[in-house]
């Protein structure tokens, strides 16, 4: 956790994994991020994974250092509530995320009606308004297609959510954009981000539709083959399995050095009349001639031999491993400080992440663990809406709000 948004208010409205994503980034930066939740919990609540008691450990990591308000959103004022928390006043406020449709309830004329420089980011599943959700549209962009076993015509889903996550981070980026321009008398805005878009604007920025357009046909199934450079997984002697990725000219030599097939490597360059070290795509090109060479320099030693010399000689390489092998690698979760040992709601306590990003400049805070649902609703309707004792103890006592 930094404190570099310090003082900022980012009312969130949503569920699944994008909008979510938004909030908690925003939080680790240190603004105070107050989610809001139907009384028993969102769609999201008891999602999977969960723990043996039943939480959601899946709410508990996306929602954590932020607060949390228990609302009726089915009733009238449930739902002014709700609009008055995305539209609260203060130069720091007005700042909404949600996954909400774009009509409805929390529309942004509706919000802007009570807030003129509202800020609004909203997560879409397609453009036009239809529902779409990670899945569904990774089926639509063709990946599923390119992705696995070559000969393979299943299509094969990625376990990430890709799209999910890309348009989280970008809700977050974009968010921070708009209220820099509200700071220089810009005003408010809404800001659409369907996952449609972001999907298909990525395919574009890497350059698989250009490919597709100019080919007429999209690309091939590859298997574990890195396209357009060299890199696969290769089976040592006693059966492990590394990665082994040659971009650049030095990664290429190194890795030539370190498996001791120099020489092989330049009677095939001879035979065919090219330079494998100048042009990392002749080496995809040729990889079939290539791959045989290194088969049986992995195969003649043990990974045991191999790795020692491979960071010694500054190879690009990785072992596959499972979650469980990772979790002991220090690296990555086991002496890694983006990690803290956290009590959670489940009343569980485990190692959870805070800010991604490193500041060598500034301190690292403790993480702060995800709210109960409905922790902070009579410290919210009070500091943010200005409600007193009794008017909040009159929303309790008719069911429009809830404590934890």
């Amino acid at each position: 956790m930094y404190d570099l948004l310090k003082g900022l208010r980012v009312v969130e409205g949503s569920a699944f994994v994008a909008a979510p994503t938004c909030g908690l980034y925003l939080a680790q930066m240190g603004a105070e991020v107050i989610r809001f939740d139907n009384i028993g919990g969102g769609p999201d609540f008891r999602r999977w994974p969960l723990a043996e008691n039943g939480s959601s450990l899946y709410w508990e990591g996306l929602n954590k250092g932020k607060k949390s308000i228990a609302i009726d959103l089915s009733s009238p004022e449930g739902r002014e509530i709700a609009q008055r928390l995305a539209a609260a006043p203060g130069d720091d406020g007005g700042l909404f995320v949600t996954n909400f449709p774009v009509d409805g309830f929390l529309s942004y004329e509706k919000l802007r009606a009570l807030r003129d420089d509202l800020i609004c980011v909203r997560v879409m599943g397609w453009a036009d308004g239809s529902q779409g959700m990670d899945y569904t549209i990774n089926s639509a962009l063709g990946l599923p297609l390119m992705t696995g076993p070559v000969g393979d015509e299943r299509p094969v889903n990625h376990v990430l959510a890709a799209w999910d996550l890309l348009t989280g981070a970008y809700c977050a980026f974009a968010l921070v954009s708009a209220l820099l321009a509200r700071t220089r008398g810009q005003g408010g805005r809404e800001i659409r981000a369907p996952l449609s878009d972001i999907g298909a604007a990525t395919m574009a920025n890497l350059g698989f539709t250009a490919e597709t357009w100019l080919s007429g046909h999209q690309r091939p199934r590859m298997g574990n083959d890195v396209f357009g450079a060299f890199g696969r997984d290769f089976t040592t002697r006693d059966g492990q399995k590394l990665m082994l990725l040659a971009i650049t000219p030095k990664q290429w030599s190194k890795a030539l050095e370190a498996l001791g097939i120099g020489a092989e490597a330049a009677a095939l360059e001879a035979e065919l009349g090219v330079s494998f070290a100048r042009d990392e795509g002749l080496r995809f090109a040729h990889r079939e001639r290539l791959y045989p060479l290194f088969e049986r320099a992995f195969a003649a030693k043990t990974a045991a031999e191999l790795t020692p010399a491979f960071d010694a000689g500054g190879v690009t390489w990785g072992s596959y491993q499972t979650l469980e092998a990772a979790l002991d690698d220090p690296r990555l979760f086991k002496d890694n400080p983006v990690f803290q040992a956290v009590t959670h709601p489940s009343g569980l306590t485990y190692p959870a992440p805070g800010a991604m990003g490193t500041i060598p400049q500034d301190e690292r805070r403790p993480v702060a663990p995800a709210p109960k649902l409905g922790q902070h609703t009579d410290e919210v309707l009070a500091e943010v809406l200005g409600l007193d004792g009794g008017e909040i103890a009159r929303l309790h006592d008719r069911g429009v709000v809830a404590g934890a």
